[in-house]
C-alpha cells in the first residue's frame, strides 16, 4: 500500500483518543491503585513516575515515531532498517492478537454480563462464590489442563464482544477506530470522574484514601517495588504491541510526535491515578460497613473487581445498581478500546502485506480469535487466561521491547532516530531536561545493576550484564544525545533485567503452583506456537496480484 492511498486519522485529536484507547485498559483500574497501595502508598509514585519518563514516554516516542518515519505495519517498519529483523515485528502482532487478544476479549466478556447482572445485584450476598464458582464453574487448578464446554453466558457475551472488534476495525481508522475512541474514552472519564465523586461520599470513603495514598518512604528501599513500577509501565502503556507503530503509520507528513507520546502517557497515567480514589473509597465504604480491617477487603485485580467491587456495591445505601452499571460499564469501554487496537496492530501487518481490503483480513483473524477466546471460557478458562498472560507479558512483551531498541538505537541510530523526531514535531528540549534525562538514565542503570545483583542463581548473564551497565553508566555522561543512550543502553537493560528475575522465578518453581505440564504447554507453549506463526508469516510472500 503506497503512502499516497493510505488512509489517514481524521484529525489529531482522534489519533490522541485512540491512543490513550489503546494505552487505557481494564489493568488502569484495577491493577494500577492495588500495585500502588501494596509497594508504599504515595510512595510508590516516585518510582512509578521516573519509570515513566524514563522508559515509558521514550519507548511511546520511539514506536510513534517508527510508523510514522516508515508509514507501514510493525513488521514492515523494522524491515525498513534491516530486513533481517522484520521477524520481530511479526511476533508482537502475533502474539498480540492470539495470545493477549485472545484471553483480553473474555475478560471483556466478563465486565459485558456482570454489566448485565447490575440491575439485579445477580451476585447476591456472597460475590467470592458467585463469581468463582457459580459465574465461571472454575475448576481444580492441579487440572488445569482439564476441557470442558464452554460457559454459556461467557460465550454470549463473547460473541457480543467480538462482533464489536469486527466491526469497529473493519470500518477503518477514522470511521471506525477514531470515532469508536470518541465516543468511547471521552465518556471513560466522565464515568470515572462520577464513580469518584459517589464513592468519596459513601461512609468511610475518605479513610480508603489514606490507605491509597498515604506514604511507606521505607518501601523505597526494596527493590521490588521498583520492579513494579517499571513492570507497570511496560504494560499499561501498549508498548511493545506493534500498536503504536501501526496508529502512527497513519499520520499525515507533519506530526507532532513528541506532544502526541506525552499526552498519551500523562493521560494514561491520570486515569490509573484517578480510577485509583474511586476503587479505594469503595473499598474504605466496604471496610466501614463491615466492621473488617482495610487489609482484609482489599484484594489484587480480577477478585479486585469481580469480589470485592460487586461485594461493596450490594451494600450501598442509594442506588446500588446504577453505581454497578457505570463501574462495570466502565470496564467495558476500557477494555473494548484496547482491544480495537490489539486487532488494527495484526490488521495493518496483513493488509500491508497481502495488500487486500480490510475486511477481507479483518473476518478471518476476528472468526479465529473468536475460537481461540472459547478456550478460555471453559471451567479451566481463569487458569488459561492466568498462565498464559504471565508467560506472553512477562517474556514475550518484555523481549520484544529489548529488541526494538536495539535494533533503532544501533541500526537505525538512536541519534538520527531523536533527530527525525524533533523534526517532525517542531519541538527542541530545553537544556536542563537534557541534565534531567542523564541523571534519571543513570539512576536507571543504577536500579538494573541492583537488581541483577540481588538475582540470585543469574550466573555468567547476570555477570556480564553488571559490567556492561558500569559502562553504560559512564557512556551516558559522555554521549551527546540522551535519547540515544536511552533506546541503544538503557531501557533494554532494564528489560533483559526484568525478563531475567523472571526466568530465575519461574525457573525454580512452577507458576502460580500450577503442575508443570500445564506451564510448559501453556505458557511455553503460547510463545513457541506465536514465535513459529511469525516466522512463517515472516518469510511468506505473497504472489503477484493476488490482492
Amino acid at each position: 500500500m503506497s503512502t499516497a492511498t493510505r488512509e489517514q486519522w481524521g484529525s489529531g485529536i482522534g489519533f490522541i483518543l485512540a491512543a490513550i484507547g489503546s494505552a487505557v485498559g481494564l489493568g488502569n483500574i484495577w491493577r494500577f491503585s492495588y500495585l500502588t497501595y501494596e509497594n508504599g502508598g504515595g510512595a510508590f509514585l516516585v518510582p512509578y513516575v521516573i519509570a515513566l519518563l524514563l522508559v515509558g514516554i521514550p519507548v511511546l516516542l520511539l514506536e510513534m515515531a517508527l510508523g510514522h518515519h516508515a508509514r507501514v505495519s510493525t513488521p514492515r517498519a523494522f524491515a525498513t532498517i534491516d530486513p533481517r529483523f522484520s521477524w520481530i515485528g511479526w511476533w508482537a502482532v502475533v502474539f498480540v492478537m492470539f495470545g493477549i487478544e485472545a484471553y483480553y476479549c473474555v475478560i471483556i466478556a466478563w465486565c459485558g454480563d456482570y454489566f448485565a447482572f447490575s440491575p439485579l445485584l445477580a451476585w447476591g450476598a456472597d460475590a467470592n462464590d458467585y463469581f468463582f464458582h457459580q459465574f465461571l464453574h472454575l475448576g481444580d487448578s492441579h487440572r488445569a489442563l482439564a476441557m470442558s464446554a464452554p460457559n454459556l453466558p461467557i460465550f454470549v457475551s463473547l460473541v457480543v464482544v467480538w462482533g464489536l472488534n469486527w466491526w469497529i476495525v473493519g470500518r477503518g481508522i477514522s470511521g471506525g477506530i477514531e470515532l469508536a475512541n470518541k465516543v468511547m474514552i471521552p465518556a471513560l472519564f466522565v464515568i470515572v470522574l462520577v464513580l469518584v465523586g459517589w464513592s468519596l461520599m459513601l461512609p468511610g470513603g475518605t479513610s480508603g484514601i489514606h490507605w491509597y495514598l498515604t506514604p511507606d518512604w521505607g518501601k523505597l528501599a526494596d527493590p521490588k517495588v521498583w520492579v513494579a513500577a517499571f513492570t507497570q509501565i511496560f504494560f499499561t502503556l501498549s508498548v511493545g504491541f506493534g500498536i503504536m507503530t501501526a496508529y502512527a503509520s497513519y499520520l499525515p507528513d507533519r506530526a507532532n510526535l513528541t506532544r502526541y507520546a506525552i499526552v498519551t502517557a500523562l493521560s494514561n497515567s491520570a486515569v490509573s491515578f484517578i480510577a485509583g480514589f474511586a476503587v479505594f473509597a469503595t473499598l474504605g465504604f466496604m471496610a466501614h460497613q463491615s466492621g473488617k480491617p482495610f487489609e482484609e477487603v482489599v484484594t489484587q485485580s480480577i477478585g479486585l473487581a469481580f469480589v470485592a467491587y460487586p461485594q461493596a456495591i450490594s451494600s450501598m445505601p442509594f442506588l446500588p445498581q446504577l453505581f454497578g452499571m457505570l463501574f462495570f460499564g466502565a470496564l467495558f469501554m476500557a477494555g473494548l478500546s484496547s482491544s480495537i487496537s490489539l486487532i488494527e496492530a495484526f490488521t495493518t501487518a496483513l493488509t500491508d502485506k497481502l495488500g487486500v481490503a480490510r475486511r477481507r483480513v479483518v473476518t478471518p483473524i476476528c472468526a479465529i480469535g473468536f475460537l481461540l477466546s472459547c478456550f478460555f471460557t471453559m471451567d479451566t478458562g481463569l487458569f488459561w487466561l492466568d498462565i498464559v498472560d504471565h508467560f506472553v507479558t512477562n517474556y514475550a512483551l518484555t523481549l520484544v521491547v529489548a529488541l526494538e531498541c536495539i535494533v533503532v538505537g544501533w541500526f537505525f541510530g538512536g541519534r538520527r532516530f531523536h533527530h527525525y523526531v524533533l523534526d517532525v514535531s517542531g519541538f527542541r528540549f530545553a537544556r536542563h531536561y537534557e541534565v534531567l534525562m542523564r541523571l534519571l538514565l543513570t539512576l536507571g542503570l543504577a536500579l538494573a545493576w541492583v537488581g541483577f545483583f540481588m538475582v540470585e542463581g543469574g550466573g555468567i548473564g547476570a555477570f556480564l550484564a553488571r559490567i556492561c551497565i558500569l559502562v553504560a553508566m559512564l557512556a551516558v555522561w559522555l554521549a551527546r544525545d540522551w535519547f540515544d543512550m536511552a533506546v541503544r543502553f538503557v531501557i533494554p537493560v532494564i528489560a533483559l533485567a526484568l525478563l531475567d528475575r523472571g526466568m530465575v522465578t519461574d525457573i525454580s518453581k512452577p507458576y502460580g503452583g500450577y503442575p508443570w505440564e500445564a506451564v510448559i504447554l501453556l505458557g511455553g507453549g503460547v510463545l513457541a506456537v506465536t514465535l513459529l506463526v511469525a516466522l512463517v508469516l515472516d518469510r511468506y510472500r505473497p504472489r503477484e496480484g493476488a490482492g
